[in-house]
């Protein structure tokens, strides 16, 4: 197993030791209904925080930030290309200057925001980055609720340089709808949320880069989306020192946009504890008791308390509440300025922070697209998408394989990726929980996890051959009456058949909506998909009929669209010996066909049956049949040829006899 998947998989195993996110211990018996079917997991949904040792929670958030750059389509991270700021006239003020600026994020693509710099005052000076929430006018937004322009004239005062920037879909930003997403971009990761992640990083870029910026002194703050903004910056770029979200984490609202819902990105994790994954550093946790902050004092914070002092930082984390619905009013911000004050200024003095009064300029002189077109060049949205999809696949392309060291590389690429698409895990055979029901068939499920996979074990008293597992699309019934089957059966090893998530006995009726707000919409926010559990239970029945075998290797045998599902699990198990998948005619090459049948988030990303051919080569002996003309053939072919295990490969357009397959399995 690659190093990478290894520490992917040491983390989840790490975390899913301990308790369930949605609370309580392990189950002590398989429950009656899969539990991936009824807690369905969704943004106003009441979370918690699992207790952690020290060691445990530095694997968790290192595995944490991993997740959020995936999510965001970040990992790996796209090239930097050039920002050439482009920066309108600066206004000068007594004690603070204001300039437009418009980044170029990405080729063709730009970002719209305003720097303020101290006047008056000697630098290096600290940064700010200030990204904006959901409030009507974004960036420019000056109310008795939230004062974009107040919080940045301020801190320019008190001796910051201050950069407050766009959304994406607002103001100068403008090439993009702000909550744009859809089935075929989540397959690539390319979506708002990831979007509006990369601009805070090329924020920070661009922050560190001025002569006037002490780039080891960068705070971050922004309130409720602009909060959302913050922590997952401070989560995943070490350059960012202090972070004060406002009024928005949260143990019982994730985020209600699609700018702050991204697939993968709270599958076991919430809020909470990805702004914990900042501890060390100093944070402040702003809240009010008229939003879905109100517990912060009571559930949030002694939660990240906890964290810092793990890691003997607990003075780093401070919290203030304030009686006032969602906001990010003059008490807010004046208790960031005290925060920032004390940890960056190296003044704590209170009074020195209070507010002035300031009237920020007319938005002619702060848009900076204020009567400009666009730079030449500029790309629609359209483009910009076609643009980070091609970006991607290059990223795959880059790890083509010709020889021992190319694959060695795309082991270890390919490994991360695809566990942090699938946050699958190969758990210990004894994690696994198997019960006998009617008719002497098994309930299998993980320990403290809740799933139920109904599974039939032939032969179970045998010691006679390597088990198999054999895996139909349409479940137990159908996998038992097919000829395949039967052979296999009929041969006297053990041989255990499941119905996988969602089919043969295990499908049941969901009402995903009913659930709760927004669970349907971001359902693949919270929630692994049908077929990522499908490969999921692949891999918790070859746990289980390993142990019961006494067994350091199975066989693994799948029919129709289960072939899919058995060579994503085969690429993650290293205890899976001869594999034999139907391909089903698999257009690998079309995002439709994965929309349609075989929708993983992110396995695109992740470098989709390429990543497996790198992974599975590594131990498996591979059958593949029924394959459609774009199957990767090549890289399996390359891969096995560059491991020299080239006769462990066998290929075919058709389905090849059932006297092959056993042949197969059986060498």
């Amino acid at each position: 197993m690659a190093a990478s998947l290894a520490s992917v998989i040491t983390s989840r195993l790490t975390f899913l030791a301990g308790v369930l996110l949605i609370g309580g211990a392990g189950l002590a018996e398989i429950p009656a209904s899969d539990l991936r079917n009824v807690d369905i997991r969704h943004t106003d949904m009441v979370y918690s925080l699992p207790d952690y040792t020290a060691d445990a929670w530095k694997l968790r958030s290192a595995f944490l930030r991993k997740q959020v750059l995936f999510s965001a389509g970040l990992l790996p991270m796209p090239a930097k290309t050039p920002l050439g700021p482009r920066v309108g006239a600066a206004i000068e003020h007594e004690d603070y200057s204001v300039v437009s600026v418009l980044l170029e994020t990405y080729p063709g693509y730009y970002l719209g925001g305003n720097l303020y710099r101290p006047v008056g005052k000697s630098g290096p000076f600290p940064a700010v980055v200030s990204p904006h929430g959901h409030w009507r006018y974004g960036r420019f937004e000056n109310s008795e609720l939230n004062s974009v322009p107040g919080r940045a004239i301020s801190l320019a005062r008190q001796g910051y340089v201050v950069f407050a920037y766009d959304m994406v879909g607002w103001n100068d930003t403008m090439q993009t709808p702000h909550g744009f997403a859809g089935p075929r971009e989540d397959l690539w990761l390319f979506g708002s949320l990831g979007l509006q992640l990369w601009n805070s990083i090329r924020v920070v870029d661009y922050l560190v880069s001025l002569p006037d910026v002490d780039g080891n002194r960068v705070g971050v703050t922004g309130a409720s989306g602009g909060a959302t903004q913050a922590f997952l910056l401070a989560a995943v770029d070490d350059r960012i020192r202090y972070s004060a979200p406002v009024n928005m984490v949260s143990f019982q609202m994730q985020g209600g946009s699609r700018c702050e819902n991204a697939p993968l990105l709270r599958i076991d994790t919430n809020n909470v504890e990805i702004s914990a994954a900042f501890a060390p550093k100093p944070q402040l946790l702003v809240s009010a008791t008229g939003d879905w902050t109100v517990n912060v004092p009571k559930r949030e914070f002694p939660a990240v308390q906890r964290i810092y002092r793990l890691l003997d930082a607990e003075s780093n984390v401070e919290w203030r509440q304030f009686d006032s619905p969602h906001n990010y009013h003059q008490d807010s911000r004046e208790a960031v300025y005290e925060f920032f004050g004390k940890h960056i200024l190296g003044d704590a003095d209170s009074s020195h922070f209070s507010e002035r009064s300031s009237r920020p300029d007319q938005l002619s002189e702060l848009l900076y697209l204020w009567g400009r077109l666009l730079p030449e060049g500029a790309v629609s949205h359209a483009e910009l998408v076609r643009q980070r999809i091609a970006a991607a696949e290059a990223d795959t392309l880059a790890l083509a394989i010709d020889d021992a060291e190319s694959l060695q590389n795309a082991r270890s690429a390919f490994s991360e990726r695809l566990a942090l698409a699938l946050l699958a895990e190969v758990p210990a055979a004894g994690a696994i929980e198997a019960q006998t029901v009617s008719g002497g068939d098994l309930v299998l499920g993980r320990e403290a996890i809740g799933d139920r996979i109904p599974a039939r074990l032939l032969n179970a008293d045998s010691r006679t051959g390597r088990p198999v597992l054999f895996v139909h699309a349409d479940g137990i019934e159908a996998a038992a009456q097919s000829a395949v089957g039967k052979e296999l059966a009929s041969r006297g090893t053990p041989v255990l058949l499941i119905d996988a998530f969602q089919t043969g006995s295990a499908v049941i009726e969901r009402d995903i909506a009913a659930a709760g707000r927004n669970a349907e919409r971001y359902y693949h926010v919270f929630n692994r998909s049908d077929d990522a559990n499908r490969v999921q239970d692949i891999l918790t029945a070859a746990a289980y009929l390993r142990g019961h075998s006494g067994s350091d290797s199975i066989d693994l045998v799948a029919s129709g669209r289960a072939g899919l599902w058995a060579l994503l699990a085969a690429s993650l198990d290293s205890g899976m010996g001869a594999v034999v998948a139907d391909l089903d005619e698999f257009d690998a090459t079309n995002d439709a066909a994965y929309v349609e049948g075989l929708y993983i988030p992110g396995l695109r990303r992740a470098g989709d049956f390429r990543a497996v051919a790198a992974l599975a080569s590594a131990h498996a002996r591979v059958m593949l049949h029924n394959a459609h003309g774009a199957f990767p053939v090549a890289w399996f072919n390359a891969a096995f040829a560059a491991s020299g295990r080239g006769d462990s490969l066998s290929v075919s357009a058709d389905a090849p006899p059932d006297s092959d397959i056993l042949q197969w399995i059986a060498q």
